[in-house]
């Protein structure tokens, strides 16, 4: 098909210390991620975690690059496009604001419709990216450094909250324990490497919320535990395998409990922690039917946005206000 032929969506994702712009092409109903670009912030490093000020002055030095970036790979111009999407929450505020006023500003000049996109629901939409005749009902498990969220999916838009961490989220607990070990930022990359060189079995964790009724996740008390076995002289590359270990079983078992309570035979899994190969190894051990993202839609990225903003537009949605605000805090689902 030719390019008038086609609706292309450009989304945009600056919700904490990632620059992502992302193309998505719409055809016969059809999306397909025509490009991805991200600018990963080095700065947070030295800090062992992100600084919002520093994440949003990035985001504006770099913004305008990913774009223009974004646009040449998929060798369309600004002119091409059908409509613009962005994330308005939850995220830094500060780091939302660039994107969203951006892609605001960007579908005003080019009178095209406009979508406010819930960052979660971006990451939901990477799983299902390579499968967009998934059937519903469905569960879907958001796992990152900011997220541990587990939804009921019963259909297309309906999204309800069934589980999610009463303290810290997966990602940052991977975060916390990688720079206890000193073993850098991000911690998910760095404690999945270091488990390489590990036996779980030397530090024994146990699994927490084990046996508790709901479909909760906790992650502080495992933390805390994992403080007291390094002060103990635990080796670290033991203690890095159990830890990962510990917090793919009670990702893991959780979902399998819910999957069986509610009749679920399907479970979309997305969200940086998505990445780790011992979760993937573990859900695609499992009775379930398990469905990943691609590997560069797992972290925060604007194509996730994109296909959200396809969606809506082939749903046929109606756009965003000019006047929706970032929203630091939004749930979704209930």
């Amino acid at each position: 098909m030719s390019i008038q032929d086609r609706q292309y969506i450009l989304g945009i994702d600056t919700s904490c210390d990632d620059t992502g712009v992302g193309i998505v092409a719409l055809e016969q109903g059809r999306a397909k991620v025509l490009s991805n670009v991200i600018w990963t912030q080095e700065i947070h490093k030295q800090f062992g975690g992100v600084m919002p000020e520093l994440a949003s002055r990035e985001h504006l030095e770099r913004i305008d690059q990913m774009v223009e970036l974004a646009l040449e790979r998929a060798e369309i111009g600004t002119q091409h496009l059908s409509a613009v999407a962005a994330t308005h929450g939850p995220g830094l505020m500060g780091a939302l604001l660039v994107g969203l006023c951006y892609a605001k500003g960007l579908a005003q000049g080019l009178a095209i419709p406009f979508y406010a996109t819930h960052h979660l629901e971006g990451h939901i939409e990477a799983s299902m990216s390579d499968h967009p005749d998934l059937e519903f009902p469905h569960l879907a498990l958001v796992v990152s450094g900011g997220h541990t969220h587990l939804f009921d999916v019963p259909q297309q838009g309906e999204f309800k909250l069934i589980g999610a961490t009463k303290d810290d989220a997966a990602g940052e607990a991977f975060d916390k324990v990688a720079r206890l070990l000193g073993l850098g930022f991000p911690g998910g990359p760095a404690i999945s490497e270091a488990a390489k060189q590990g036996d779980a079995s030397k530090v024994p964790f146990k699994v927490p919320l084990e046996g508790h009724k709901g479909f909760d996740f906790s992650f502080s008390g495992l933390k805390t535990a994992a403080l007291y076995a390094h002060q103990a002289g635990a080796n670290p590359f033991d203690l890095a395998a159990s830890f990962e270990a510990t917090v793919v079983k009670s990702l893991v078992k959780t979902t399998l409990k819910a999957a069986k309570t509610l009749g679920r035979k399907v479970v979309v899994v997305s969200g940086g922690v998505a990445a780790n190969r011992a979760l993937r190894e573990a859900f695609q051990n499992s009775p379930l039917e398990v469905y990943f993202p691609p590997h560069d839609l797992n972290t925060d990225n604007g194509a996730m946005i994109a296909l959200a903003g396809a969606r809506a537009l082939k749903l046929g949605k109606s756009p965003s206000s000019s006047a929706t605000p970032a929203q630091a805090y939004l749930p979704l689902g209930s």
